[in-house]
């Protein structure tokens, strides 16, 4: 894996930390970050932070700070990690940040398009799917170019409840949350398997699940998070990344994203948390699992969710 051009659009606390992780890789080395003027300080302070563990990290990296967005041009990756945290405070609906998120896609998309960009961009900024959506219309790159980080932390939190109830270790778990990276995301139970065979043919472990409770379990995990705290930040951090890698090393590996349907599970026009093959390309295949009838309208249901959020983020977008 070559020594890559990063950018990280957006240094709250997200933003902070994926700066910490992609510089503790050993295939990053020049990382380019960028915020509003307003917040150059903590731009200095989170950058001078990591620069401090060079010492301790396996590789030597540079972090420079942005003056503008059309210095992202020749990234070959840029992470979208813009948000505003409080406005979630007491919602439990990461729609809070539909207004705030669409008003700063203004202020950067067109400019990032303008500048040259033709790498990769993975979207964290909620609520996803529809942040997502507008990059990549905005941004006219080729398909899988743009997708977001999506169900791949609810994912994983699927994967910990299993592991919690079975004394399995995730890993061994192979299941995926899909849909909408809101509150309308399902579990897709009947494809989920463990060792290689599917759960619905090993009694002695379907015995100890409690499908529902594990995935309301892992659709709120992150409001536990964000009680406690009032921030998410190590596990998505560590979602992008992991995705970042996947890009950067053109892994070819099964990973849960955000990403453009077109066709695929019936749907079309948005993107969605689905399994995707995730290379140097971007997303390049959407795996579609065999949904039961019951788990297909359930993911319709979500869909339409999406096409809600996404006509309503219309009227943001000026």
């Amino acid at each position: 894996m070559s020594i890559s051009k990063i950018g990280i659009i957006g240094m709250g606390h997200v933003g902070a930390h994926v700066l910490y992780t992609l510089a503790a890789q050993w295939f990053v080395g020049d990382i380019l970050i960028y915020d509003l003027p307003e917040k150059l300080a903590k731009e200095e302070a989170e950058r001078q932070d990591v620069l401090d563990c060079s010492e301790f990290f396996p590789n030597r990296y540079t972090i420079r700070i942005a003056k503008d967005i059309s210095e992202f041009g020749d990234r070959d990756l840029i992470i979208n990690c813009v948000g505003d945290i409080i406005a979630l405070k007491g919602t439990h609906t990461r729609l809070t940040e539909l207004s705030f998120n669409m008003h700063a896609i203004h202020t950067y998309a067109e400019k990032l398009r303008d500048s040259g960009f033709k790498g990769v961009l993975i979207n964290i900024s909620n609520p996803c799917d529809v942040i997502t959506k507008w990059l990549a219309d905005i941004l006219e790159l080729p398909d899988g170019r743009v997708f977001g980080t999506g169900t791949g932390l609810d994912t994983a939190r699927l994967k910990l409840r299993l592991e919690q109830a079975t004394g399995l270790s995730a890993g061994s778990f192979n299941a995926y949350m899909i849909g909408e990276h809101g509150n309308e995301q399902i579990a897709a139970f009947s494809q989920a398997s463990v060792g290689g065979v599917a759960l619905d043919k090993l009694p002695e472990v379907n015995c100890l699940l409690d499908r529902p409770a594990l995935e309301k379990s892992a659709r709120e995990g992150g409001w536990t998070t964000y009680n406690g705290k009032f921030c998410t930040e190590y596990a998505i951090a560590q979602t992008a990344v992991r995705l970042a890698r996947a890009v950067l090393g053109d892994q070819k590996c099964v990973l849960a994203a955000s990403c453009k349907l077109q066709g695929q599970y019936g749907e079309s026009g948005l993107f969605a948390g689905v399994p995707a093959v995730i290379g140097k390309n971007g997303v390049e295949k959407v795996v579609e699992l065999p949904l039961t009838a019951e788990e297909k309208e359930r993911f319709h249901k979500c869909c339409d969710s999406i096409r809600a959020n996404i006509e309503a983020s219309k009227e943001l977008y000026r």
